[in-house]
């Protein structure tokens, strides 16, 4: 601290946070909160007061990645993080290591780091590439089912990834369930209470960066036709795949149609419901998906790609979709109110199923560009909206609570 000479600000800093954090801070075992963003706030206030640190100096990030062989998919998932600016000042700043309590070493996140330090180098000329070989060749170690050179899916790709990240930085590493959780009973619980306790269960295993930015939690309410009896469970989920309403040649969805088919009432015959839990036998039944708790960032899947028994086919229709304030609040809580997105990264798909391209769109401060592997080209927004958009990423932009209520 200023004026304060002979003092560790490091180690006093760290030791603090690590005090308010554990179990025995002043907010102990109740307090339904991401240790991590505990943390990270603490962090950042003490970090204010050391006039000793420098600024995050950033470049343009307009520098593309180089295709080690058919590695599009990375390369364009990687340009979609690079922008999510929660990870990409986590990881410019280092922060896993101070806040990670994992005893393994974080080769996944440091490689990471280091690719997105090479995209956002402020001495980096724009018409220079990053090189990913080294990160992909620890991913491809972590993931054996990444190995080789053939084409991978990049939606199936960011959800291994952001699984390793934070199985690397986890700062609950050592919590495990023991067992299956029991049983609740019907009508114990209210909704919100029951879903509280469902997220701090969480928490108590799974609490990191990404969990902070990019976890949310679904509802799957079932309603009992032979006594009319609702039950919920609730999920965490990175992203949301949507499914894309069938269109004649040449038709036009919108991201409201694919979300309102997505949270549609379904029916579920004896065969395929669950046990109802009131007439302890299967019967027919509805269930209904819906938004419990938002994250700071949502990743939206399109999906493109339907497997049947002998073949896979790609949708072409082209699913328009907001660049801001696309409002999730009607698929939430009944009281949230409004829940408001802005699109910052679009993860694109050209081609067929066995010959495609993967390429990416993001924002920054000086507009659109499209990142089309080591190719960096600015784009207009009025581009944006293609049958090739297959993940969108949208950033919570009207509150930095999870839920509107």
């Amino acid at each position: 601290m200023p004026g304060a000479s002979g003092i560790n600000v490091e180690g006093s800093r760290e030791a603090l946070c690590r005090t308010l954090v554990s179990k025995k801070g002043p907010q102990g075992e109740t307090a339904d909160i991401s240790q991590s963003v505990l943390y990270t706030s603490l962090m950042g206030l003490l970090l204010v007061t050391d006039n000793e640190k420098e600024p995050l100096a950033l470049g343009s990030g307009r520098v593309g990645l180089r295709n080690i062989g058919n590695t599009c998919f990375l390369n364009a998932v990687v340009q979609c993080l690079s922008h999510t600016r929660g990870l990409r000042d986590y990881c410019l700043l280092k922060s896993y290591r101070q806040e990670k309590f994992s005893k393994e070493e974080a080769k996944l996140m440091e490689s990471f780091s280091q690719v997105l330090a090479g995209l956002w180098d402020a001495n980096k000329e724009e018409d220079t590439v990053v090189n990913p070989r080294k990160f992909y060749s620890i991913f491809k170690d972590t993931v054996p089912y990444f190995s080789g050179y053939s084409q991978q899916d990049a939606q199936e790709f960011l959800r291994f990834l952001l699984d390793k990240l934070h199985t690397e930085i986890n700062c609950r590493p050592y919590t495990r369930r023991a067992g299956k959780d029991p049983e609740q009973k019907y009508a114990r619980f209210r909704i919100s209470e029951e879903a509280a306790a469902m997220w701090k269960k969480h928490l108590e295993r799974d609490d990191s960066r990404i969990v902070d930015l990019f976890s949310g939690q679904l509802r799957s309410s079932l309603h009992c036709s032979v006594c009319s009896h609702y039950s919920n469970t609730f999920d965490v989920f990175c992203d949301l795949s949507l499914p894309i309403p069938k269109r004649s040649s040449g038709g036009e969805v919108t991201l409201r149609e694919c979300l309102d088919l997505f949270s549609q009432e379904e029916k579920l015959d004896k065969d395929n419901s669950p046990m109802c839990e009131r007439c302890n036998r299967h019967t027919e039944c509805t269930k209904r998906l819906s938004i419990q708790r938002f994250p700071q960032v949502i990743v939206i899947h399109l999906n493109r790609f339907t497997t049947s028994c002998w073949s896979i086919s790609k949708s072409m229709v082209c699913v328009s979709f907001p660049l801001t304030n696309l409002d999730l609040g009607p698929y939430g809580p009944v009281d949230c109110g409004p829940v408001l997105y802005d699109l910052y990264a679009i993860c694109n798909h050209a081609g067929t199923v066995n010959m495609g391209h993967y390429t990416a769109c993001c924002s920054d401060e000086s507009g659109w560009c499209f990142y089309n592997d080591s190719s960096v080209t600015p784009v207009s927004e009025n581009q944006l909206q293609t049958n090739q958009a297959y993940v969108l990423f949208y950033q919570r932009s009207n509150s930095t609570t999870t839920i509107g209520k």
